[in-house]
């Protein structure tokens, strides 16, 4: 496989992501990533592409608004073709490079209990893991949260 080249999102990129995004998961999860994400955090979003163009992987984050010195990470996937090769992380590397560059120190992760991938994935990349809570979000939420400081 050639080695995927990063840009910034646009909001344009959304139909790309929308069209994969559950074959990828092999479950429906596209309501976890509505459209307003892009819409308002495509500058601090990433797009990981082939030289013609086919998406390889995403990244959807953003400084956070509220807390000053965080960064928070929304939706990442990878295509199946492209696991293993390095991509999740370059995405994360790269996102952990924009948090700096708005000034955050932190950045945050969620993922469900059973997704042992991204648990296993998010200790690999340096994050604390905390959890689970129950009713994260709500009754029936239950969670698992990440966090890693930035250096």
């Amino acid at each position: 496989m050639i080695t995927p080249a990063l840009r910034p999102a646009t909001p344009g990129d959304y139909d790309a992501i929308a069209a994969v995004v559950d074959t990828w998961w092999g479950r429906p999860i596209l309501p976890s990533l509505p459209r307003l994400f892009l819409d308002h955090f495509h500058r601090t979003s990433l797009i990981a592409s082939t030289g013609a163009g086919e998406l390889a992987g995403f990244l959807v984050g953003f400084p956070s608004p509220s807390a000053e010195d965080e960064a928070y990470i929304h939706f990442v996937g990878v295509s199946p073709a492209a696991r293993g090769s390095g991509l999740g992380r370059r995405l994360y590397e790269a996102f952990f490079g924009i948090a700096r560059e708005h000034g955050r120190q932190v950045v945050k992760a969620i993922t469900s209990p059973v997704n042992e991938g991204s648990i296993a994935f998010h200790r690999r990349m340096g994050f604390t893991v905390h959890g689970p809570h129950p009713a994260y979000n709500g009754p029936g939420t239950t969670l698992i949260t990440f966090e890693r400081t930035l250096t």
